[in-house]
């Protein structure tokens, strides 16, 4: 309903400019105006969580255009972070039953993932014009850094992390 009322409002706003350009000879920069409205348009559907037509549904791996808070059970995989924040909280994760593999790709977005000091982990960060702080100090920027704890065995069970990050920033933090 919302997008029939703002494009009915558009044509009816562009028949009226219209009619007083020709009726009256006043000059209106009809397409300026359009552009304009189209923009605005756009950037109240982005806020709103929808995009004229489509809809931004988020799943429960992913975050685009918000914020999300992250806590175990970590049941999926790969998790996405798009124009929004996410923070990951791993400090509580069960590494019971065995080796926890979890890919995080941020994309003109931020992430914080938390970990906890004694915890075995291991991380690999990919960046393309980002920044991907690591807790040893290592940042990439443009290419991939690794980060691995002092608790770390690559023959015991572990927490290990890809981060992907593009035209974004992801933190990692020990607690």
């Amino acid at each position: 309903m919302g997008a029939a009322i703002f494009w009915g409002s558009i044509l009816i706003l562009i028949g009226l400019a219209l009619v007083i350009k020709v009726v009256f000879n006043v000059d209106f920069p009809v397409l300026k105006i359009l552009i304009a409205f189209v923009f605005i348009y756009l950037g109240i559907r982005i806020l709103f969580g929808s995009f004229g037509l489509f809809n931004f549904k988020t799943g429960p791996n992913e975050v685009i255009f918000g914020e999300r808070y992250f806590t175990p059970p970590y049941e999926h995989s790969e998790y996405n972070v798009v124009f929004g924040k996410g923070v990951f909280d791993f400090r509580d994760i069960d590494l019971s039953e065995g080796t926890k593999y979890v890919k995080i790709g941020t994309v003109f977005a931020g992430s914080h993932i938390k970990i906890r000091r004694d915890m075995p982990v291991r991380i690999n960060a990919e960046a393309v014009f980002a920044g991907a702080e690591l807790p040893d100090g290592n940042t990439a920027v443009f290419g991939s850094s690794t980060y691995t704890s002092e608790s770390f065995n690559p023959d015991s069970a572990c927490l290990d992390i890809k981060v992907e990050v593009v035209f974004g920033g992801v933190q990692v933090i020990r607690e």
